[in-house]
């Protein structure tokens, strides 16, 4: 470490007490006098003086952002100035001012004096001021902003919070005896705690951190230190006082040097930040600015790296590994020395010599070996593996590490550059060269030099080669030149360069630096260069030492420039020696080819395996084969060499002139080269052209090239073999346009396109090929497969025979995606009755489950009707399917109507009439019997019975479903409901309401009937079947009727239809709605005498018999009949139609003409509006019959 002055400045009669720089390093602030100076930091010009205090500044301090900086005086005033150098603010204390310090977090200032300390910040008008019991002497704040330490007169150190409160007290061991007189804290952003530096008047220097705890022991001064200050990152701490001088020491305390020496006592010294410049101010007011250059101390050895670190610590670096090691030596390192497994240290009062642990090459462990406990000079330090040499000047000297000295030389001029070249131990030759250009080998145990050559130049560096047959120096010229040292002759020389260094591996190789570039030279070729900052120090392999500023690195560097050089000239052995330092895999493989083609099959062979190339090896050992078989024609060698090589021309023309020319042919139709084969044979031979069109076409059939291959075939005719490559490659356009080159009779190749387009999803491509071939079938499958219905659908209205083969798959399409009744209707489509009511029926099953009772009954009705559709077509089971139908017609009745008392008793509201529900319920228990249906509560129809009957007044009625629902299993639920009613109805009457009873008439003998029958829903006196409304299920005045034998149901009709019997047109108002299907009819007033009616004549009866007896008429009756009175259930066959009477033409009656279910009109039309369809079958209303 040198410290070089950058420039001084003297203030007469003017003690400089303080000195603060503006944080970006570009202006000091100085404190001497009266007045606060600004000065340019870098060259020392002064920039503006500042007045304003009236008596001496004691202290300076700016704030870390810069913008603004402090001053205190002896005048007891602290003024604040702006970075423009305008004061803004004074503030006062009771005494003179000590030490400012600016927090650098929160830019809070501290202001001490001696008997108190004030903190200050631009948000507050006020001063916090606290009293202290001693004179504050220093102050400074911790990098984190959150601590204030004072150094007091009395031998303490007060660490406070920001509020001023004291956190930790340090008192040093001399109590007043040994002021504080000044502190730092470490800058550093690596270190964990918070260091604090003290430096005292019993010329102590300790450490301690945060919590008071001191750090290590104190550091023994010989002066009284006035000031201590840290570099910018913490790695160096400058102090200076009484010794009249600024020493460097580590951030440890261990001292480095001095760095500059003055005529007073140094009172203040501060360093730029972020650079290496310090300045001084002293007594006699002197301010002075040094730069300290930091030289590199370090030693190389092959692949290790000795270097000083932080002026006491030696780094070892592995350049290959990248491993470090740290030495600590607590002490100024001087000089370091590297060799094999020896490392010397050069401290100020010793030299240390370490060993390495094991011979292991990658080991970095070393313990030290000996300890020489000697002062030295030297200029240069070596280590051997027994001995070190000193190198001062002109004279060597050997001693052993025992500090004897056993040999001393004396050059006849200053030694310049000195290397171990290696050797036996203790036996070790260096190489020295001097100032007057003499180079000299030296061996350690011989006391004479032996001169290699003399220069007329200064030597700056030398290297031997490892042979150590070759001498390269550089010389002050920075010229290179290298010789051969046993001739002494001048090999070649190189300008620019100052440093040099033999490849350690390789004899012909080296390597040199200078002008920002390296160059690489091999033998006598030409050099190679390449761009690199700093100096190559050593060349091992591939890899290159370069140091840069205090930076050593290995650089790779592929050393492919030499080896081409070599492939240059064919000196294919040496190129591969170069290869082996370290080349790219593609440099590999021109190496191999070059080797191959220059038939050096040995090199080509070592480089193939580097490469893993296991063609071009078996390549060669089939031509080692033959040669060892006595084969030796080289030009035959190479043409196979070409033909592996990719220049197929070039072999086929040295195969023509070896006389191998069906090697040639065989080469070029193996590569299916046949424009080439055909243009080598020639038109001359007709039998080479025949063997070339085989393998033409047999190529064509196994090429991996298909597009051309059904190319060729289609060319040839072979349509199957063109279609079965395209449709395997997926290439549908191609395939449309053969099909549509196809002829319609070529149906082999048709169908094989149409079944492609199929696999590949083309389905407007299949239909068309299918379209072409007259394949409806097909074509209706294909339909069928890709679920294109509405095509399906539109060819079977053209060609009903495929029926079967669209409507099923359809059906059972739709069952799988939950669509059943759409299901059913196309099984019923397909003509397959049974999977229509196998799917009706698990329909049917899942709605009474799922408690759906109108779907239940609505699919009980299609039940029915698909079995009516069964006993038309099939005589066999005519009579079983009408059993069903009637069944299953009961069934869908029954579930209809449970639906509303479902919903009356499960759901908060009903929206039926009391007068329909209860009309519902009599009706569902006149028509169960022992059996009841699934689903069907018994239960719920009695409790919905029994409060319906209460309210309209039926009480016999409801004490009669109260007492049957005692005998029933009763749902927690009802039972309180139950009771109360049971008990409600108590209270009642025991009679029903007489308007209930007279609804109940029989419109055949006017019998009034019990609300609830036993023998079901006829009437008790002439068993005539009820006819009920479908929607309220009252009893509709309708009496149905039966033909006399002979009589047939057109006749009937036309009967009916042909005379209207003579009434009065003025009176009787007609209101035919005939609503297309609809049949209805209203009358308004009907017939006055009812003797006149032949059919009221008919209704009569024997009174009393058990058994029904049908109302039956003849022709003249039908006759008399009007056809407005006349319901006729026209069912379809096998079943006879129904024909009905009114009673009460005035009652408009309206029968759904699909499921004959008969309807007050207005309630009808009510429904049809709801529900868009009729409620029973739901026939939508605009739906033809």
């Amino acid at each position: 470490m040198r410290a070089v002055l950058a420039w001084k400045e003297t203030f007469r009669e003017q003690c400089v007490y303080d000195l603060a720089f503006k944080p970006d390093g570009s202006q000091l602030i100085i404190a001497a006098g009266l007045r606060v100076l600004v000065y340019d930091a870098s060259d020392g010009a002064l920039i503006q003086p500042l007045k304003g205090h009236k008596d001496i500044v004691y202290c300076v301090a700016y704030a870390k952002d810069g913008k603004r900086f402090a001053s205190g005086s002896a005048d007891k005033s602290i003024i604040i100035w702006t970075s423009k150098l305008e004061g803004i603010l004074k503030y006062t204390h009771n005494d003179s001012i000590q030490c400012v310090a600016y927090n650098p977090v929160t830019h809070q200032l501290a202001s001490c004096s001696s008997g108190d300390f004030g903190l200050w910040s631009p948000e507050q008008k006020s001063v916090n001021k606290h009293k202290v019991s001693s004179k504050i002497t220093c102050c400074g704040w911790t990098n984190d902003g959150q601590y204030l330490a004072l150094g007091m007169m009395n031998g303490v150190v007060s660490i406070r919070n920001k509020n001023g409160e004291e956190k930790v007290k340090i008192e040093r061991p001399g109590g007043s005896s040994s002021p504080i007189w000044s502190i730092a804290w470490n800058p550093s952003k690596d270190e964990h705690n918070d260091i604090l530096a003290v430096a005292d008047w019993g010329q102590k220097l300790s450490f301690y951190q945060l919590s008071g705890k001191q750090i290590g022991k104190d550091r023994t001064l010989t002066y009284d230190p006035c000031c201590v200050s840290y570099f910018s990152r913490g790695e160096y701490i400058v102090m200076g006082g009484s010794d009249k001088q600024a020493s460097l020491y580590t951030r440890d305390g261990v001292r480095l040097g001095t760095i500059g020496e003055q005529n007073a006592w140094v009172w203040t010294c501060r360093v730029r930040p972020d650079t290496n410049f310090v300045v001084l101010g002293c007594q006699d007011g002197t301010v002075a600015c040094y730069q300290l250059i930091f030289s590199t101390v370090h030693g190389l050895y092959k692949d290790r790296y000795a270097y000083r670190d932080s002026m006491t610590d030696v780094i070892v670096q592995h350049l290959i590994t990248e491993q470090k090691v740290r030495i600590k030596c607590r002490e100024l390192v001087k000089k370091i020395a590297i060799y094999r497994n020896r490392l010397a240290i050069q401290l100020p009062e010793k030299i240390l010599i370490y060993e390495l642990f094991s011979d292991d090459s990658s080991d970095m462990k070393y313990h030290i070996k000996e300890k020489i406990c000697r002062k030295f000079e030297c200029n240069l330090l070596v280590v051997c593996s027994q001995h070190i040499i000193l190198c001062q000047e002109k004279r060597l000297q050997c001693l052993s590490f025992t500090s004897v000295r056993e040999k001393e030389w004396v050059m006849e001029s200053l030694i310049r550059y000195i290397k171990v070249i290696g050797g036996p131990p203790g036996r070790e030759g260096l190489l020295v060269g001097l100032k007057n250009g003499a180079i000299l080998k030296i061996f350690v145990d011989n006391p004479f030099p032996i001169t290699l050559l003399k220069l007329s130049t200064s030597v700056r560096c030398l290297d031997m080669s490892a042979s150590r047959n070759k001498l390269a120096v550089v010389d002050e010229h920075n010229t290179l030149l290298v010789y051969d040292i046993n001739s002494k002759e001048l090999l070649f020389q190189e300008p620019n360069a100052n440093s040099v260094a033999w490849n350690t591996q390789c004899e012909d190789m080296l390597c040199f630096s200078g002008n920002g570039y390296l160059n690489i030279k091999a033998s006598n070729f030409p050099v190679h260069q390449q761009k690199m900052q700093g100096f190559m120090v050593g060349y091992n392999g591939s890899k290159i030492f370069c140091l840069h500023i205090y930076l050593m690195s290995a650089v790779e560097v592929p050393q492919s420039a030499p080896m081409y050089q070599y492939l240059e000239r064919k000196m294919f052995k040496e190129a591969y020696q170069i290869a082996c330092l370290g080349v790219t895999d593609s440099d590999w493989r021109d190496l191999a080819t070059e080797a191959l083609e220059g038939l050096d099959f040995d090199t080509a062979k070592k480089a193939f395996i580097r490469i893993r190339d296991l063609r071009y090896l078996e390549l060669i050992s089939s031509i080692e084969e033959r040669k060892k078989r006595g084969e030796n024609d080289n030009e035959l060698f190479l043409a196979d060499v070409y033909a592996y090589q990719g220049k197929f021309h070039e072999a086929a023309k040295l195969y023509k002139r070896t006389g191998h020319e069906s090697r040639a042919l065989s080469m070029y139709t193996d590569l299916r080269m046949f424009e080439y084969a055909k243009d080598f044979v020639g038109a001359t031979d007709p039998k080479s052209s025949r063997i070339l069109m085989t393998k033409q076409a047999d190529w064509a059939k196994s090429s991996k090239e298909p597009r051309a291959a059904a190319e060729m075939y289609l060319s040839a005719g072979e349509h199957l073999k063109a279609i079965d490559i395209i449709g395997e490659h997926g290439w549908a356009d191609m395939l449309i346009d053969i099909a549509r080159k196809l002829d319609k009779a070529e149906r082999e190749p048709l169908a094989k396109c149409a079944l492609h387009f199929k696999r590949l999803k083309h389905h407007g491509y299949a239909s068309e090929t299918y379209s072409k071939m007259g394949d409806l079938k097909a074509l209706v499958h294909l339909h069928v497969e890709t679920r294109h219905w509405e095509e399906a659908f539109s060819l079977v209205e053209k060609h009903t025979q495929f029926k079967y083969d669209v409507f099923v798959p359809y059906a059972q399409w739709l069952a799988e995606n939950d669509r059943f009744e759409e299901a059913q209707k196309a099984f019923h489509k397909a003509g397959r009755q049974n999977e229509a009511v196998k799917v009706l029926e698990q329909l049917t099953h899942n709605a009474v489950v799922e408690n759906r009772f109108n779907d239940a009954g609505y699919y009980y009705w299609m039940l029915s009707m698909q079995c009516l559709d069964i006993a038309r077509e099939s005589e066999e089971q005519r009579d079983e399917m009408l059993k069903k139908f009637e069944r299953f017609q009961h069934l869908a009745e029954l579930y209809h109507v449970y639906r509303s008392i479902q919903r009356y008793t499960d759901e908060p509201f009903s929206s039926h009439m009391p007068e329909t529900l209860f009309n519902i319920c009599r009706f569902l228990l006149n028509n169960l019997t022992k059996n009841i249906p699934a689903g069907i509560s018994k239960v719920n129809t009695l409790y919905a019975l029994a409060k319906q009957s209460r309210k309209l007044g039926a009480y016999k009625l409801a004490r009669y479903s109260y007492e049957k629902l005692q005998e029933l299993h009763i749902p927690s639920r009802f039972h309180e409901s139950i009771e109360l009613g049971n008990l409600i109805i108590r209270s009642k009457p025991f009679h029903d309401n007489e308007d209930l009873i007279e609804g109940m008439m029989c419109y055949r003998c006017s019998t009034n009937n019990p609300l609830l029958n036993n023998q079901g829903s006829v009437c008790i006196n002439c068993r005539q079947p009820f006819i009920y409304s479908a929607s309220s299920y009252e009893v509709l005045p309708l009496v149905q009727f039966y033909l006399e034998e002979g009589i047939i149901d057109e006749e009937a009709l036309s009967l009916i239809d042909l005379e209207v019997p003579h009434i009065d047109q003025r009176d009787a108002r007609w209101q035919d709605m005939d609503n297309g299907e609809l049949q209805a009819m209203r009358m308004d007033d009907g017939l006055d005498d009812a003797e006149e009616d032949p059919f009221t004549a008919k209704m009569s009866f024997e009174q009393g018999g058990s058994n029904f007896v049908p109302v039956k008429v003849n022709r003249s009756v039908l006759r008399s009949m009007s056809r407005r009175d006349v319901l006729i259930k026209r069912w379809p066959r096998p079943l006879k139609w129904e024909y009905f009477r009114s009673l009460l033409p005035d009652v408009s009656i309206t029968m759904c003409p699909t499921c004959f279910k008969m309807f007050h009109s207005e309630d009808y039309e009510l429904l049809v509006l709801q529900h868009n369809c009729c409620p029973y079958c739901r026939r939508p209303i605009d739906e033809p019959n």
